[in-house]
């Protein structure tokens, strides 16, 4: 039986389900898989919108559910509404997680839906991931660890389904750019998007990162690309000021994932 198969399998015995879709490659193959083994009156993807969730990826969730009949609804998350969440320390994510299964909750409760799934994978249950905990709190099943899918498998089964975003690099959302301890606001969240958009309209791809230090931005991106945007900075730093910063330094040692995880908090009003 293939990946896909016993995916499909696991899924096809519950009940009515709701997913938390960002459109990421797990959100996108339980989205599909579960559309397939579900249908449509038994499965529904809710994507939860708020200044955090890039846009550009919005447009790519929508145009992949839409692609592949998958059932999809809109809610607004207030996270930014929550000063726990906006203080922006270690449990943020936490908090982050813990509005959008409450939100999702609601419209399971309204609409009769009995479980709602989420896309952690099995290599996640390894890594510090306070979200994690909000989900164990509100009951959120995780298909994919519950089968010991890891990432690369996850990657496999969605080219498997032709899905475009199967070599995609992660998306978390835009508020981990910020630096720990740094507020999180709307603007910020912007500035971080305006600036990113901005370099990937030149064409970079792969991992990139705005990391919001306040004044000031640092922009890591793969190995291959650091040395491309050391020629071309003196005409790249412009474009990233343009988005709000007050100044701009490119990482030499390129994207390191959680690269603002080291670092000590930032104390800022």
């Amino acid at each position: 039986m293939t990946a896909v198969a016993r995916l499909e399998a696991h899924l096809q015995p519950m009940a009515r389900t709701l997913l938390g879709y960002s459109g990421g490659v797990d959100s996108a193959v339980l989205a599909v898989c579960g559309a397939r083994a579900l249908g449509p009156e038994r499965f529904l993807a809710v994507i939860g919108r708020s200044a955090s969730y890039p846009a550009v990826q919005y447009e790519q969730a929508v145009t992949l559910a839409g692609a592949n009949q998958v059932p999809i609804l809109e809610v607004s998350t207030g996270e930014l509404d929550d000063p726990a969440y906006r203080s922006n320390q270690g449990d943020r994510c936490f908090h982050c997680k813990r509005e959008l299964w409450a939100q999702l909750s609601a419209v399971a409760r309204a609409r009769g839906f009995d479980t709602i799934i989420d896309g952690t994978n099995a290599d996640d249950l390894g890594e510090h991931r306070p979200g994690l905990a909000a989900g164990a709190a509100a009951g959120i099943r995780s298909p994919l660890a519950e089968l010991g899918f890891a990432k690369r498998e996850v990657r496999e089964m969605a080219r498997a389904l032709g899905l475009p975003v199967w070599d995609a690099p992660a998306a978390p959302c835009l508020a981990s750019r910020l630096s720990q301890g740094l507020p999180v606001t709307a603007e910020r969240l912007r500035q971080v998007e305006r600036a990113e958009e901005l370099l990937r309209s030149l064409g970079i791809g792969g991992n990139l990162r705005v990391r919001h230090r306040g004044q000031a931005a640092s922009v890591e991106a793969d190995r291959e690309w650091v040395g491309w945007l050391e020629s071309r900075w003196a005409d790249i730093e412009p474009l990233i000021l343009q988005a709000g910063f007050a100044r701009a330094t490119l990482d030499p040692r390129g994207y390191r994932r959680g690269g603002l995880a080291s670092e000590l908090p930032v104390v800022q009003a």
